[in-house]
């Protein structure tokens, strides 16, 4: 059995190559931590937007965009009096009544985007407990209180959306009075109005939603059943936890999109490295035939060599961990309705470390073979 020391001199004997497999392995598992934090981020994100506590009162037919939705005024108060189950705080109901309305905002420099805003009560609060105003207020009349992601989403600076700015809507000023935190949800991409405020300026008088917070998950069926028996309301009762699934599952193809554009630009990497493999093993015929002439076997030639091509690998693998912790780590990402931070957890960071070893296993065992393919005596007789 040859040395592994014997495999580590031979990875400095061609600087070039090794630089070549060094940093192609490294794009390869680079492209792949990316793919698995840009997945992981956006399930993430997704998943913990709804909770299963939660119950959405959406206009029948709507149960797929809630901004489409129309709701009328009075359910909420009926809702309320009505559902048993709902938890209550200090005597108040979890209830809130919301609009959820997509429109451009244009800011003091005359930039105008496209935001998501939504009109909410104090009530809010009670029903998504993981928000916390972070810094300033929550929104008065005339004011709105912005996500702390929602600079990314827009593609504005965060001074922009700091407190005391303005923002125009429909031709509104609109002070910002706070911001505020709500861990991996989409709501911190989001823009928060009064109810009142956002039923004037989108010009409507009814509701996107009811969202009722309830004890058990379990009281689900009673809200469902109130919204097929009230049928002059025209409602639907879902889950929060069901819709976001279904937008998870709506996303799904721009998750595999991200695969397989990662997937094709490795390939080509993958590729690459093969050549240089075979190439440098093709010039080591002779050197691998007078290992065999001294008594060594094949199995551990063809075991030198794959360590040789997987120390390389994993010194790649070293350095694109390095760079995705520079590079990615903490890196917000926006995307239609949202936006999620990047994250290097311990399965992107083990997902990285197997496609390491995979490239060194899988790109040195077909030139390996190949050199050590020809008979003795041809192979020493090799140039």
């Amino acid at each position: 059995m040859l040395p592994l020391s014997y495999a580590i001199r031979n990875l400095f004997r061609s600087k070039v190559r090794l630089l070549q497999t060094v940093g192609g392995s490294a794009l390869v598992v680079l492209l792949v931590m990316t793919a698995m934090a840009v997945n992981d981020g956006m399930k993430r994100v997704l998943s913990a937007s709804g909770s299963p506590h939660n119950v959405i009162l959406v206009g029948a037919g709507s149960e797929e965009s809630i901004q489409r939705s129309e709701v009328p005024e009075q359910s909420s108060g009926i809702a309320s009096t009505t559902i048993p189950g709902i938890a209550e705080q200090l005597g108040t109901r979890a209830v809130s009544s919301e609009i959820h309305y997509m429109n451009y905002v244009t800011f003091h420099d005359g930039q105008r985007v496209q935001a998501l805003l939504r009109g909410v009560t104090p009530e809010a609060l009670r029903v998504h407990p993981e928000v916390r105003v972070i810094e300033g207020t929550f929104p008065a009349s005339g004011q709105i209180m912005v996500g702390r992601l929602a600079w990314r989403k827009l593609g504005v600076s965060p001074s922009a959306l700091a407190p005391g700015q303005s923002v125009t809507l429909d031709g509104q000023a609109l002070t910002i009075s706070g911001i505020f935190a709500a861990p991996a949800t989409v709501m911190e991409s989001e823009l928060w109005a009064t109810l009142g405020d956002l039923r004037v300026l989108a010009k409507r008088d009814t509701l996107s939603c009811v969202v009722l917070r309830l004890n058990d998950p379990a009281d689900f069926a009673e809200a469902e059943l109130f919204s097929k028996q009230r049928l002059d309301l025209e409602l639907s009762a879902l889950r929060e936890s069901d819709y976001y699934d279904r937008l998870t599952a709506f996303f799904r193809p721009l998750r595999v999109m991200t695969w397989i554009t990662a997937g094709l630009i490795a390939a080509g990497a993958v590729f690459g490295g093969v050549n240089t493999l075979y190439a440098a093993f093709a010039s080591r015929v002779r050197e691998m035939a007078t290992l065999q002439a001294i008594g060594f076997g094949r199995g551990s030639l063809l075991l030198s060599l794959v360590q040789e091509s997987t120390l390389a690998c994993l010194m790649g693998t070293l350095l694109a961990a390095v760079a995705a912790l520079f590079l990615l780590e903490g890196r917000v990402v926006p995307f239609s309705i949202g936006a999620f931070v990047l994250e290097i957890s311990p399965p992107v960071a083990l997902g990285g470390i197997i496609t390491g070893v995979l490239l060194g296993l899988i790109g040195a065992i077909p030139p390996a073979i190949r050199c050590l393919k020809p008979s003795l005596p041809t192979a020493l007789r090799s140039s």
